[in-house]
């Protein structure tokens, strides 16, 4: 990217294991290959205040957590982690790869939890006025599908151990936001190397990468 240019904000978006970890590192490996100047991070977490706020969203002891507590913890995390770190990179020009962003509160909270969209909105108004995604990419495999890839859910993560029921109403809920022109779905169908190319090109088709 040409200095003094703002650098592009990339999300990644999917079910509890689609294989958005092992698209992270293959993309990472390719731009590391090309010399792109990037830098790349996760949600909720990513800075250190938000990794602590990550371990109490994710604690499986905590069952008693009611939706709105979720959904807000989650919007105070992505505030700190978007000021600390995602905003100094975005205007130094670097290319900003971020597992999970907004599109997961949409998804979790606002639909599988039944908090209505307006209420994400709301909350994570300063994350979409000020950094919206240049593009959001959801890897689109269902829940059933994708369980049974990662051999069943984490009985220690409080999200993953929902059940199939809640995570498929997650998927119903990225799927309510196909449509938006930032939100491009990746059919995971193929191996994992065919997906990254999908990956590739899409970032190439919409400006991101040369």
């Amino acid at each position: 990217m040409k200095k003094g240019t703002r650098g592009k904000l990339v999300t990644f978006e999917g079910c509890e294991g689609s294989g958005k970890s092992t698209q992270l590192r293959l993309l990472g490996e390719y731009l590391t290959s090309r010399g792109t100047d990037f830098i790349m991070t996760r949600e909720p977490g990513g800075s250190v205040i938000a990794e602590e706020i990550r371990k109490i969203i994710l604690n499986g002891d905590y069952t008693e957590m009611c939706p709105e507590c979720e959904a807000m913890l989650y919007a105070a995390a992505r505030v700190q982690h978007l000021k600390e770190i995602v905003a100094p990179a975005l205007d130094s020009g670097k290319l900003v790869i971020c597992d999970r962003y907004v599109d997961s509160s949409f998804a979790y909270q606002g639909f599988a939890r039944g908090l209505g969209m307006e209420f994400i909105r709301s909350i994570n108004s300063f994350a979409l006025e000020n950094y919206p995604p240049d593009i959001t990419l959801f890897l689109d495999i269902s829940p059933a599908a994708a369980f049974e890839r990662k051999h069943g859910a984490d009985k220690n993560d409080r999200l993953e151990s929902l059940g199939l029921q809640f995570h498929e109403r997650v998927y119903k809920g990225y799927k309510s936001l196909v449509g938006e022109p930032r939100f491009c779905p990746v059919d995971c169908g193929g191996t994992k190397f065919e997906t990254a190319e999908k990956i590739r090109n899409l970032l190439i088709e919409r400006g991101i990468l040369d």
